[in-house]
């Protein structure tokens, strides 16, 4: 495995980027994808009056645009670090020969692709037949600290959370207010604590 890790690394080459620094923008040519070794990227989207819309923060251990690479001619969004980053760059071309002389990187590369189709499947499948209810305690969960408090940071506004869940902000905040009032959550400006997260997850499941 280490030795497989060590090939992968040599595919790629580390690039850092200051705080506030674009990895690339939208209608940029995709001619290769990002994986951050350090640091925090979001990655947003611009309307025609120049807003803008993030749609996810990603973090040490993360992909960045492997799939757009790979089938797509651009990238469709905005990438920019949020604090002194640094990401091993893997070129197109460079990948290609890798995956053609060695099947191990072959098999690496083939299963990173397959694991952002499961997780796009797997946004397709929530937005199309869970509630927003439902979509908003899967985010929850997904977004929990990990710690035994059970704490959820919101790096977005909650407006752009309730377009990411496929909502309105009056939807999202009526039923962050109900399951407050249900004692399963507490809302503290942009920190939500999960207060009964056993309850959450049988819900979910349910």
């Amino acid at each position: 495995m280490e030795k497989l890790a060590e090939k992968i690394k040599a595919v790629g080459t580390l690039k850092p980027y200051p705080k506030g620094a674009l990895l690339f923008q939208a209608e940029d040519k995709a001619v290769g994808f990002y994986f951050i070794q350090w640091g925090e990227v979001r990655v947003f989207k611009m309307d025609e009056q120049g807003r803008e819309l993030e749609v996810a923060r990603l973090g040490p251990g993360d992909f960045l645009g492997e799939a757009i690479a790979f089938v797509s001619g651009r990238f469709p969004f905005f990438a920019q670090a949020v604090k002194d980053s640094t990401v091993r760059y893997f070129d197109k071309k460079a990948v290609v020969r890798a995956i053609e002389t060695d099947p191990s990187a072959a098999r690496f590369f083939i299963e990173l692709l397959a694991q952002k189709c499961v997780i796009l499947s797997g946004r397709v499948e929530s937005l199309g037949l869970r509630t927003v209810r439902q979509r908003l305690i899967q985010y929850l969960l997904t977004n929990c600290s990990g710690t035994c408090r059970c704490v959820v940071e919101l790096k977005i506004k909650k407006g752009e959370l309730a377009r990411l869940l496929g909502t309105i902000s009056e939807t999202l905040s009526r039923n962050l207010k109900q399951m407050q009032e249900e004692r399963l959550i507490e809302v503290r400006g942009p920190v939500i604590q999960i207060k009964n997260c056993l309850k959450l997850r049988r819900e979910l499941a349910s």
